[in-house]
């Protein structure tokens, strides 16, 4: 691949058009949900393998990351240009997870080189899956209460304890997780540790949500042994790199709650397409509810500007030092707006939003009230609204703790 050192976007643009149309499969190039379906698929489609493979050879999955832990080095401008060629025909990135969007950019802040040359090549090609050991039963918004513990046994650390809404964890090869390792101090206490999901004593059980699905699980840890070269960050000061990460995670949710992608479907209705398919338009060509039409034009208006919003703090964290405490209020806005929307389309069904099974709804019916359910919990995972709330009333407002 040749060399775009600086901003030369409309040469790169043709070099990235010429590699997608020899590197995305054919396989792929079809509807939305019929490429989506075979890339996440399990086990995975021989055209989602190739696909995937390219791209983590290319570094273009992370495109912005440093070449030197195989991402694709490109600048900002050149990643938005693969971004509309991507776009133009049709082809998904094919490498996320937890690995790209929380631990991968912690890792290169925080890692040591070691760290890097061990878990940068499975995240960058897509080929090694992360879970997050974060909460706890007894420690879910105060966190720093948790409780699993890390004994220094000489030549490895034991592990004993439950995590609990571990995210795709029967389904993760590694997990970062939260431990502790001093009981004498609560904050100052807390390592962080890598931890093989293959070791003897790691169970998983997944979580059957009110909407059907599992996508969180419980994680039980019992004797379970982790080499000493697994310490991420110093001992006992994993809570600092574990906030760093949720700045992260927060990051991403964030734009992903805005696009309505975070538990939905890729067969979901937006809400306009809902309002005219069941509400219908009156003789103007308008909606024929003007109350449902005023909400809908707001939640419309709300939601735009959320996304450009998004998109600029993206790109200041870029140019700065990443993601600052204001992801905690994107967080929140996303949240209570992927909310609204499913509140919405769910309003304009009528009766058709009343389903759960069954050959009298259409698939686009079903989704959308699955999706409305599994949207209760947006305003929980990733930090619930009222912790990022608090953030942003002492971080970003620097208002004085209630006395």
């Amino acid at each position: 691949m040749a060399d775009f050192g600086g901003d030369d976007t409309e040469a790169f643009r043709a070099e990235a058009r010429d590699w997608l149309e020899e590197n995305f499969p054919a396989e792929l190039r079809e509807d939305s949900a019929a490429q989506l379906a075979k890339m996440q698929g399990a086990p995975e489609s021989e055209p989602a393998r190739r696909w995937r493979e390219a791209m983590g050879a290319q570094g273009w999955g992370v495109p912005t990351w440093p070449k030197e832990w195989g991402g694709g080095g490109l600048s900002r401008p050149q990643a938005r240009v693969l971004a509309e060629e991507m776009a133009k025909v049709g082809a998904r990135n094919p490498i996320g997870g937890m690995g790209v969007m929380m631990f991968g950019p912690t890792l290169l802040e925080y890692g040591t080189d070691a760290l890097k040359r061990q878990h940068m090549p499975g995240i960058v090609t897509g080929s090694v899956r992360w879970c997050q050991g974060y909460s706890e039963p007894g420690a879910g918004s105060d966190l720093a209460g948790l409780q699993t513990r890390a004994e220094d046994k000489g030549d490895h650390w034991l592990v004993n304890g439950q995590k609990i809404w571990t995210s795709g964890a029967n389904l993760a090869d590694w997990c970062f997780c939260l431990v502790r390792t001093d009981s004498s101090k609560k904050h100052e206490g807390i390592s962080f540790l890598l931890i093989d999901m293959t070791t003897p004593g790691v169970e998983v059980r997944p979580i059957r949500l009110i909407n059907g699905t599992s996508p969180f699980c419980e994680t039980f840890f019992t004797e379970v042994k982790v080499p000493k070269d697994q310490l991420f960050g110093p001992l006992n000061g994993g809570w600092t790199v574990a906030k760093r990460l949720l700045q992260f995670e927060r990051d991403n949710i964030s734009a992903g709650l805005g696009g309505g992608s975070i538990g939905a479907p890729v067969n979901m209705l937006t809400v306009e397409q809902a309002a005219k398919q069941y509400v219908g338009l009156d003789e103007t060509g308008r909606l024929a509810d003007s109350d449902l039409r005023r909400r809908i034009i707001e939640h419309v208006m709300e939601n735009k500007a959320f996304q450009l919003t998004v998109r600029r703090a993206a790109d200041e964290a870029k140019a700065g030092n990443g993601p600052s405490a204001a992801t905690s209020i994107m967080k929140y806005a996303g949240a209570k707006i992927a909310q609204d929307r499913n509140e919405l389309i769910v309003e304009a069904l009528g009766q058709a939003g009343l389903g759960w099974e069954g050959e009298a709804f259409e698939k686009t019916e079903l989704a959308a009230v699955r999706t409305w359910l599994r949207s209760k919990g947006n305003s929980i995972e990733g930090g619930t609204s009222e912790i990022n709330l608090n953030v942003v009333a002492k971080r970003v407002l620097g208002l004085p703790d209630p006395k």
